[in-house]
């Protein structure tokens, strides 16, 4: 949960307007893992206007993209099944990213990123610098052998320029407008370089 309460404080404070979509629409399932001491945390689930958006959010392939600016894609281990394999998960980044917009995730959210390419055949990430939850972290949480794939090598697979910090640092990788954040931490920074971004 807070790497989507994280990065939508730091815009929702600034007037970005924020809508949440998910593959299939309809609610989004928590991963049981939500930490309410967070203050962040906390502030958004008891916003009934962000708790409607969670139950019902907008259907990815319903949703006009050229009304956007930007788009993110939060983590948790689930996203690992099906960012990667959704076909319009990849058209949509490609749309985007490809008309001049920003194109941003955290965690194991660039599992979105892993299969797009570009309309001239590249690897989105080819040559970019990009960042994503590390095999070091995915072994602390006894992970490595559940995910279908480990982020970090499928990133330098298709050619990105893996940057990582130690388990569980702030670390933010900015490519022009791919813009990429390591784990948890790192939420409310790629928020802030979105909003840079934005301006």
């Amino acid at each position: 949960m807070s790497e989507v309460t994280h990065p939508f404080a730091v815009l929702r404070d600034a007037g970005v307007q924020v809508d949440i979509a998910s593959i299939l629409g309809g609610a989004a399932p928590l991963d049981g893992l939500e930490d309410f001491n967070d203050a962040v945390n906390a502030r958004f689930w008891a916003d009934e206007g962000f708790r409607h958006q969670i139950a019902n959010t907008l259907k990815l392939e319903e949703v006009d993209v050229d009304r956007y600016d930007a788009i993110f894609f939060a983590g948790g281990h689930g996203v690992m099944w099906d960012f990667p394999v959704a076909p319009i998960v990849a058209k949509v980044i490609r749309e985007l990213y490809e008309s001049g917009k920003i194109v941003s995730a955290v965690c194991h959210g660039p599992a979105a990123l892993v299969n797009v390419h570009l309309s001239d055949g590249t690897p989105l990430v080819d040559g970019k610098k990009v960042a994503g939850f590390t095999n070091d972290e995915e072994e602390e949480v006894q992970s490595t052998k559940i995910v279908p794939f480990l982020l970090a090598d499928a990133l330098k697979a298709h050619g990105g320029l893996y940057q990582y910090a130690p388990n569980w640092s702030d670390n933010v990788a900015v490519d022009g407008r791919l813009i990429t954040g390591q784990n948890p931490q790192s939420a409310a920074s790629v928020g802030k370089a979105i909003l840079k971004a934005l301006k």
